[in-house]
């Protein structure tokens, strides 16, 4: 089903070219150094339970998708917050899946599925209601044999290095278990602080305490708060993190005067805050992460722009993470100026941004990226992780940034069987634009050659510092 020509340019001359780019990085080791795929996993090395579990139960564009179509996540076995009844007959998810596999068409969801099908698991027919227990039956053989654990699929889809992305009030046990354990594969972890950052985040006195508590600082003061996320951010480093995440909806930051500080930390810590003195705290929080990282070494990377958890419904009965997460508008020239102010100058600081508003590629990010020696642009993210999402990325930001000033690329992904997939997506795209500038006498082919490898590997080892 997969065409070796998928994703090449149609032109005869530039398809040709890109073939050759492609031939130097396809089989280059993957790097995938940004990530929400499970380390216990990894641990526990125990079987994947069945297709469905694997294809459809954790995968957010697969079942945001049949919700679209009024399927209900019950129906599609996703737990309930409350312990509620879902569905457990594993098959009937599955053929749920293949009965509406035509609302896929055209979609990057279709092309990872069906890389994973048949790359993975040898599956040479497409997905349908006809073939759905076909297909189950095929992938439920092969999650029976050894080969087909996650350590041997890691080690099958040629990953160097795998980062998954922890709470700063997660025990890092799994990271642990996978030290012990003696095995070579490398998974590390990254540092996302939003549950101990973000006043608005459920929970978030409670996981005040919770970080008081497990780092033996006094978390009801401003100076005992932050040293308690230094004190983790150590934690983290010594199971491999490199680098930081922040999911905040604006990349608004601040630079408060001390007493300022103290004063509004005071206020969120004791609850009522409003606001707009959550969003000038998250603010403050991304400049002081910033000072951290200059202190510790760890990338920073910002991922704002996502209005999460945009139905309510949902988020009550399934909690966070569900589909419904909406890209919003997303300034930041005016935002990131009191951090950079501070900061943009320093050469041994990596501040990595994403974006889900494309109209800042050209405006803001490539020209802040473009000057800025602390910022780097980061790969096209979420719903412009597609290869029009990736060429629009590399037409609006080479002109004014280049190529040395983004990273690479990161799949970002909870779907593990879907991590070969995404980098081939990623190495494609970037060879077929590449292959454009050859024939257009923009490049020379020994250059875009060198620059090919640098987009599919070397760019995310330095910038992550792996």
């Amino acid at each position: 089903m997969l065409h070796p020509d998928r994703l090449f340019p149609s032109d005869p001359t530039q398809r040709d070219i890109a073939r050759r780019l492609y031939g130097e990085v396809s089989a280059l080791p993957i790097i995938s150094p940004h990530g929400h795929t499970d380390p216990s996993w990894f641990a526990k090395d125990e079987p994947f339970p069945d297709p469905a579990s694997l294809f459809v139960k954790p995968d957010h564009y697969a079942f945001r998708m049949l919700y679209s179509q009024g399927i209900p996540l019950e129906q599609l076995g996703v737990p309930r917050k409350d312990g509620g009844e879902t569905s457990s007959d594993n098959r009937a998810i599955w053929r749920l899946l293949a009965s509406n596999w035509q609302l896929f068409r055209g979609t990057p969801t279709s092309m990872w599925l069906t890389h994973a099908f048949e790359t993975v698991f040898g599956v040479t027919e497409r997905l349908s209601a006809a073939s759905a227990d076909r297909i189950y039956d095929r992938i439920e053989e092969c999650l029976g044999k050894p080969e087909f654990r996650p350590r041997a699929l890691f080690e099958r889809f040629n990953l160097e290095l795998l980062a998954t992305t922890e709470s700063p009030l997660d025990p890092l046990e799994h990271h642990k278990a996978i030290r012990e354990s003696g095995w070579k594969g490398r998974v590390i972890t990254a540092f996302r602080p939003d549950p101990v950052v973000d006043p608005e985040f459920e929970g978030f006195h409670g996981n005040l305490a919770e970080l008081g508590r497990i780092t033996g600082q006094d978390t009801a003061t401003w100076d005992g708060y932050l040293a308690a996320l230094a004190d983790r951010r150590q934690y983290f480093k010594s199971f491999g993190a490199t680098s930081t995440d922040h999911g905040h909806p604006t990349a608004a930051t601040a630079d408060l005067p001390r007493a300022e500080a103290e004063t509004l930390f005071d206020i969120v810590r004791r609850g009522g805050a409003t606001a707009g003195e959550a969003e000038l705290f998250r603010a403050q929080m991304l400049t002081e992460m910033a000072r951290m990282s200059l202190e510790d070494g760890l990338v920073m990377q910002i991922h704002p722009g996502s209005f999460r958890n945009h139905n309510n419904l949902l988020f009550e009965r399934f909690g966070r993470d569900k589909g419904a997460d909406i890209p919003v508008g997303t300034e930041y020239v005016r935002a990131l100026k009191p951090l950079l102010d501070r900061f943009g100058n320093e050469r041994d600081l990596t501040i990595i941004l994403f974006t889900l508003d494309e109209d800042s590629y050209s405006r803001e990010l490539a020209p802040l990226a473009g000057h800025y020696p602390a910022l780097r642009v980061g790969p096209a993210w979420w719903f412009h992780d597609s290869p029009e999402g990736m060429r629009r990325y590399r037409e609006m930001i080479t002109e004014t940034a280049g190529f040395y000033n983004t990273v690479g690329f990161n799949d970002d992904t909870r779907a593990f069987c879907s991590i070969p997939a995404r980098h081939d997506v990623s190495r494609r795209v970037d060879c077929s634009f590449l292959a454009r500038l050859v024939a257009e006498h923009r490049m020379d082919e020994d250059e875009a050659a060198d620059l090919a490898v640098d987009l599919a590997y070397r760019l995310a080892k330095s910038a992550y510092k792996l």
